[in-house]
């Protein structure tokens, strides 16, 4: 059985964000749904084609990411993003850009989180986990443990770069603490 724990709850606002978190497996793609009401996700297209999971994330109307187009796709999902935060959604995305074995740590962030904060004038939320040590990438397998869970502080945006950096040390930093 996996159980999990969460600190930093606090640190979640009752505004529209960005929550960006690492990924290691499919453990944060669902529970990360679960922290703020109203959010959609940033996926790859692809997930949208797998039958009855992909059916089932098409229904809450995520961002879709197109790998193989990178920069048209960067600039559709901010766009996408900025729409949705009108409305009052927040937005929550994996700036990794895939799944990473626990063991690798935190890799480079991309650039959408800052630029999204940066463009739409809302913080960046910063969470982190070791998930991926009881349900692993591309595994159905499940292992038993306790997930634990770190909120972080709202980041503002001085700038995209500077907010991306900032939310990647404090994951970085933090993964190191709770893994």
């Amino acid at each position: 059985m996996i159980d999990w724990e969460i600190e930093g709850k606090e640190n979640l606002i009752d505004r529209p964000c960005i929550i960006a978190s690492n990924h290691q497996g499919p453990w944060e793609s669902l529970f990360l749904q679960t922290l703020i009401v109203p959010s959609t996700s940033v996926v790859k297209k692809e997930l949208l084609l797998i039958p009855f999971f992909g059916w089932a994330v098409a229904c809450t109307k995520p961002i879709t990411v197109d790998r193989a187009k990178k920069f048209k796709s960067l600039k559709r999902v901010v766009n996408k993003a900025k729409l949705k935060l009108r409305k009052g959604f927040s937005i929550i995305l994996f700036p990794e850009g895939t799944r990473v074995r626990p063991e690798k740590g935190i890799q480079k962030f991309g650039s959408s989180c800052g630029l999204i904060s940066y463009e739409n004038k809302v913080p960046i939320i910063p969470v982190c986990h070791n998930s991926g040590k009881y349900w692993r990438n591309k595994e159905f397998r499940k292992y038993p443990g306790t997930v634990r869970l770190r909120i972080g502080k709202p980041i503002e945006a001085l700038s995209a770069k500077d907010v991306t950096n900032k939310a990647y040390d404090w994951i970085k930093l933090n993964y190191q603490e709770i893994n």
